[in-house]
């Protein structure tokens, strides 16, 4: 049951033709060295969550920027925050290459 704050907001955005945009969790698998899908569109507020079933660790890393350590077995994410294009590579593979498309739409 909503709340009545929540009911107002929400008849407000449907008057207003505005459905807000929920926030998604898109995931990459590494596997076989590999980041699949190796290309990804996603919005400002997605997670990216890379899940490694690789037997070595790897990183998500994008240079001057940020970097994610995933441990073998493990996973690791990222909450985007602007929009832009970001290539990354994992730091101790350099052939491993991945990117992400961060639009509004």
């Amino acid at each position: 049951m909503l709340k009545r704050h929540q009911w107002i907001i929400a008849v407000a955005a449907l008057a207003l033709g505005a459905v807000p945009v929920r926030a998604e969790m898109v995931t990459v698998t590494i596997e076989k060295m590999m980041f699949s899908p190796a290309e990804i569109n996603a919005r400002p507020g997605d997670t990216i969550e890379w899940i490694n079933k690789d037997v070595l660790a790897h990183t998500a890393t994008v240079k001057g920027d940020w970097e994610v350590v995933i441990p073998p077995g493990k996973s690791g994410s990222v909450v985007l925050k602007t929009v832009t294009s970001i290539d990354y590579y994992c730091r101790f593979h350099p052939n491993m290459k991945g990117r992400i498309s961060v639009s509004a739409q």
